[in-house]
C-alpha cells in the first residue's frame, strides 16, 4: 500500500514504517525461519512499487506469488490484521503481471543466447573445473575470431568438436587443448541436455527492455519467473538470475540517485547463488551489486538467515526486513546474535530476544530515513497484501498471459544459421574439393559404386609459429591430406546418384577357394617337447672353448686382422697352447 507517497509495509509501536522510494535502489534483505512470512512481506513490497510505478522481477519458488495477478479477498483475518496496523481503508486489487518460465510450461520461454550468457557463468552452469573453464574461454575467443556465432548448445557442441579435432593449429598461440578435456565438457553438455538445459539456449532471446514495462494505469509490470521446476535443479536457478542481473546491468546506462527506482529485483532463495561460487564469479556479483545502484537497480535478496549472504555483498543491504529465527542449537543462538547486531538498536526493547519471540507476520524492520541513515530497528506488524495470499488456477494463469504482448514476441522458437550450419556447409565443401558428392535430401540411395574421382588440389591449413629473429608470431603455411579435414557435426545425409554414367560391379563367377573351405577347422599339430640338456665336466670345457673361439673371432672383426692376431697368439701363449717353449 502506499502512504504519503511512500511503500507502506508495517506499523509498529511508534507509528507506520515506510520505505522511501527515493531510497529503494540502495538493496535490501529480507530474513527469516521457514513460515515467518517472508514471502508476504515480499508480496507487499512488490505491490508498493508497482503501485509507484515501478517495474519488478521476482522469483516463484512455490507458486504462491502468481497470487499478484488476482486480487485479494477480505475475511476475518485480513480485517484483524488492518486493524491491528491502522489502516483505515483496504481495497483488493489484482496488479499486472507478465509469467515467465525457462521450460515455457507455465509462462513465456525465456531464452538467451550461449554468447550472452558467457563462459564464466557457463562453466558454473556446467560444473567445469579451473582447467575446463580456461578452454571454455578459448572457444568463446576461438569461435569470435572465426566468425561462428553461439547461440544454442549444438552450436557450442559443433565449435568444442571442431577445436578439438583442430587443435593442433591453436596450440603455440593458445596453449594445448586435449581430446580429454573437449571430451569432458562434452559430456558435461550432455547431462545439461537432459535436464532440460537445451530450452534455455535459442532464440528469440529475452530482450530486457521487455521487464521495463506499465500498464494503461501508469503502474509498474511484475515480472514472476514461475521457478517452481527450476528450482529442483539449484545451479540452473541460482545462474539464470545471475544472468539475469547481469544482463540488466549491460542494459542500463547510469542515472545516479532518482526519485525511484527504475526496477527492483528479488532473489529469493539467495543461499543457492552463492553456493559453490567460484572467486572469480564471486567478485563479480559483488563488484555487481555494488555499481548497479548507479543504474537505478534495487537487490533484494530473501533468505533463511543474514549468514548465508556473505560480508561483501550483506554489507551493501541497507533496507533490512528480519523475521523471526529459531535457535534451539549454540550455532543457531550465534547467528541470532550475529543479525541482531546488524541493525541500529532500539532502547524500547532487546533486539537478540524481539528475533526469537516474533510471531508470524511480524518482523523487526529497519529501512533508511531521508538522510540516507539507518532508522532504529522497529517490531512491526507486516500489512496484508491486496492481491491473493495462494496461487493462480491454471485457467486464470493462461488468461493474463493471454492478454500480455510479449507471447506473440516469445512463444515461437526459430533457428537461424549459427556456428553448426557455418561448420557443415564448410565441411561439405571441403568434402566436395576432395571428390566427396553433393548431398541431395530428396534423391534415391547409392546403389553402385562411386566412381573413382581425379586427384584433388592439395589442401593448405595456415598456422602461427613463433619467429626468434622478429620476437613475433609468423603465419606458416603446410599441405593438408583429406584425411585432415574436418569431420561432419551433422544428421547422416543422403547422397546423390553421381550424373556419369558407372559399371556396375560384378561378381566374380568362381573363386579359387570354396568359401566352406574357410570354414573348416584345421588339424591339430603335435608340439615337441624340449629335450632338457644336462650340464657335464665335457660339455662345460666345450662351453669354453666356444666361447674362447667366438671371443677371438669377434675380435677380429672388430680390431682388425693384425691385431686381432696378435691378440689370439698373446691368448694361447699364456694359456700354454703355442707351439713355441719356454726360455
Amino acid at each position: 500500500m502506499i502512504l504519503n507517497d511512500k511503500i507502506w509495509a508495517g506499523t509498529s509501536n511508534e507509528g507506520a514504517v515506510c520505505l522511501l522510494p527515493e531510497n529503494a535502489n540502495r538493496h535490501g534483505l529480507i530474513s527469516g525461519a521457514t513460515g515467518t512470512g517472508k514471502t508476504v512481506t515480499l508480496q507487499v513490497l512488490a505491490e508498493g512499487f508497482s503501485n509507484l510505478g515501478v517495474p519488478v522481477f521476482l522469483a516463484d519458488v512455490k507458486g504462491d506469488l502468481s497470487g499478484l495477478g488476482a486480487p485479494g479477498t477480505v475475511n476475518d483475518k485480513i480485517l484483524s490484521r488492518l486493524q491491528s496496523c491502522g489502516a483505515a481503508s483496504y481495497q483488493p486489487s489484482a496488479f499486472p503481471c507478465v509469467f515467465w518460465d525457462v521450460y515455457g510450461e507455465k509462462g513465456h520461454p525465456v531464452r538467451t543466447t550461449v554468447s550472452e550468457m558467457g563462459p564464466l557463468l557457463l562453466s558454473r552452469l556446467l560444473g567445469l573445473n579451473e582447467v575446463q573453464s580456461g578452454v571454455m574461454y578459448l572457444i568463446f575467443r576461438i569461435a569470435d575470431q572465426e566468425g561462428l556465432l553461439l547461440i544454442d548448445l549444438k552450436d557450442l557442441k559443433a565449435v568444442l568438436s571442431y577445436v578439438g579435432e583442430n587443435a593442433s593449429r591453436y596450440t603455440l598461440e593458445y596453449g594445448n587443448i586435449t581430446k580429454a578435456t573437449v571430451g569432458a565438457i562434452q559430456r558435461q553438455i550432455a547431462i545439461l541436455e537432459d535436464q532440460g538445459g537445451s530450452l534455455f539456449f535459442g532464440e528469440p532471446a529475452l530482450d530486457i527492455a521487455d521487464f521495463f514495462a506499465q500498464d494503461a494505469d501508469g503502474r509498474g509490470v511484475i515480472n514472476v519467473l514461475q521457478a517452481q521446476k527450476l528450482y529442483l535443479n539449484p545451479v540452473m536457478y541460482s545462474t539464470y538470475l545471475l544472468w539475469m542481473l547481469g544482463a540488466i546491468y549491460d542494459y542500463l546506462p547510469e542515472c545516479g540517485d532518482q526519485k525511484k527506482p527504475r526496477l527492483v529485483f528479488f532473489f529469493d532463495e539467495a543461499h543457492l547463488l552463492f553456493k559453490d561460487c567460484s572467486k572469480a564469479l564471486m567478485d563479480r556479483l559483488e563488484q555487481t551489486v555494488k555499481l548497479i545502484r548507479s543504474k537505478g537497480v534495487g537487490v533484494y535478496f530473501i533468505t533463511q538467515s543474514p549468514m548465508d549472504v556473505p560480508s561483501g555483498v550483506l554489507s551493501q543491504l541497507n533496507q533490512r526486513v528480519q523475521h523471526a529465527l529459531r535457535a534451539y542449537t549454540p550455532a543457531e543462538i550465534r547467528i541470532v546474535k550475529a543479525a541482531s547486531e546488524t541493525f541500529r538498536q532500539n532502547p524500547a526493547f532487546r533486539t537478540e530476544d524481539a528475533i526469537t519471540e516474533l510471531k508470524t507476520g511480524e518482523a523487526l524492520i529497519s529501512f533508511l530515513d531521508k538522510d540516507g541513515a539507518p532508522c532504529p530497528v522497529q517490531k512491526a506488524v507486516v500489512l496484508p497484501p491486496q492481491s491473493r495470499i495462494g496461487t493462480l488456477t491454471e485457467e486464470e494463469r493462461l488468461a493474463l498471459s493471454a492478454k500480455d504482448a510479449v507471447g506473440v514476441k516469445y512463444d515461437v522458437p526459430f533457428d537461424r544459421e549459427s556456428a553448426y550450419e557455418v561448420l557443415a556447409q564448410n565441411l561439405y565443401a571441403a568434402e566436395n574439393e576432395y571428390g566427396v558428392l553433393e548431398p541431395v535430401s530428396d534423391a534415391a540411395p547409392l546403389e553402385t559404386a562411386v566412381p573413382v574421382q581425379e586427384p584433388a588440389p592439395v589442401k593448405t591449413f595456415s598456422f602461427k609459429v613463433f619467429d626468434p629473429a622478429t620476437g613475433t608470431y609468423v603465419e606458416r603455411i603446410v599441405a593438408a591430406s583429406p584425411a585432415q579435414v574436418p569431420q561432419p557435426v551433422t544428421e547422416p545425409v543422403t547422397y546423390s546418384r553421381p550424373a556419369a554414367e558407372v559399371p556396375a560391379y560384378s561378381r566374380p563367377t568362381a573363386y579359387p577357394v570354396s568359401s566352406t573351405a574357410y570354414r573348416t577347422p584345421l588339424p591339430r599339430q603335435t608340439v615337441t617337447p624340449k629335450t632338457t640338456v644336462r650340464k657335464t665336466t665335457k660339455t662345460k670345457t666345450a662351453l669354453t672353448a666356444n666361447a674362447l673361439d667366438a671371443f677371438a673371432r669377434s675380435a677380429i672383426n672388430s680390431a682388425g686382422r693384425t691385431l686381432g692376431s696378435q691378440l689370439t697368439r698373446g691368448l694361447l701363449e699364456t694359456l700354454g697352447l703355442s707351439g713355441k717353449k719356454r726360455r
